[in-house]
């Protein structure tokens, strides 16, 4: 039987991977950013990012948005739907920031000149009891994210009368938050004093603290502004998949690590180009493949580069500390 080359299917599957990986780009650069300053894999960032899907529909129903209704009983008018939606952003990413400096402060900070493995184990520990404070607040059940943006924003027609490349109002803004706080994010460690801050404590915290950098300070910034980015990732992914559960910081933690990975950890534009293609992957394995294949092929992808390149994709080897 002949191969048939569905172009419109392929299409509109990397749409939706680049959707996907657009939320895992933001995942993965908190799992980098905490990496490349005190070179600790946080293993809690994906249940903050668990919680923050549930922080957001608390927010949304705050602002009288029913998770409960049907799509086409949601917010019609668009304005609304994106004041709602930016409110509800910006309450998740402070409440899950704040949560990330709690986090450092208790659970890292006294353990920082500790042997490496008290910190990681410290990290598996905090995981645990986010996923257990996750499940007491909205239970073991999966919890209906609200329909926002349900309508089509553009139907573009092929040759086949009865079929269309849709490409989705939510798939759109999707991919414009996350693009514009990458954005935010590179500027600021780029240009701004505290970025500066940042890269030197990156690169030796103690030359950093001699030359008067507050590095307690800029360590918690640095979680702050991952578990933020967390937070709207939690909230954008929601808005995607719908069905969001206590353990789905497990699931779509561990493939945001994936991309860090891929991308080369504690490289900020590694952890975004590994997130969209950790996305694309994940899109056309389920489509093409049966979906219980998509883990492997996954970290079948990973286990690829990294034998040819183990510093990732865009990672640069570095002489190690001693």
């Amino acid at each position: 039987m002949a191969f048939h080359f569905d172009l419109i299917l392929l299409l509109q599957q990397l749409i939706n991977g680049i959707s996907k990986g657009s939320v895992y780009a933001l995942i993965a650069l908190g799992y980098t950013m905490v990496y490349g300053i005190i070179e600790l894999i946080n293993f809690a960032h994906g249940d903050i990012f668990m919680l923050g899907s549930f922080t957001a529909i608390s927010a949304l129903e705050l602002f009288g948005v029913n998770t409960k209704a049907p799509a086409n009983e949601t917010l019609k008018d668009p304005v609304v739907v994106v004041a709602v939606l930016f409110l509800s952003l910006v309450i998740t990413m402070v409440a899950m920031g704040l949560l990330g400096v709690l986090v450092e402060r208790v659970a890292y900070r006294p353990l920082r000149n500790a042997p490496k493995l008290a910190p990681l184990i410290s990290a598996i520990g905090v995981s645990y009891i986010l996923q257990n404070a996750g499940e007491t607040w909205r239970g073991p059940s999966t919890v209906n994210f609200p329909a926002v943006f349900v309508e089509p924003l553009l139907q573009i027609p092929t040759l086949d009368p009865s079929r269309f490349l849709t490409i989705r109002s939510k798939s759109i803004l999707i991919l414009v938050v996350s693009l514009i706080l990458m954005a935010l994010l590179t500027q600021f460690v780029q240009r701004t004093k505290m970025g500066k801050a940042m890269r030197a404590t990156a690169l030796d915290r103690e030359t950093a603290t001699l030359m008067g950098i507050n590095v307690n300070m800029t360590i918690a910034l640095t979680f702050f502004i991952g578990a933020s980015l967390a937070g709207a990732g939690g909230l954008l992914y929601g808005m995607f998949i719908r069905g969001v559960q206590f353990q789905l910081g497990f699931q779509a933690g561990l493939r945001a690590f994936t991309a860090a990975v891929l991308g080369g950890i504690g490289n900020i534009p590694g952890a975004m180009l590994g997130g969209f293609l950790i996305g694309l992957v994940e899109a056309l394995s389920d489509n093409y493949l049966q979906s219980q294949w998509t883990q492997a092929v996954v970290f079948g992808v990973l286990i690829l580069i990294l034998v040819f390149r183990p510093s990732g994709l865009l990672g640069q080897r570095v002489a190690e500390k001693v």
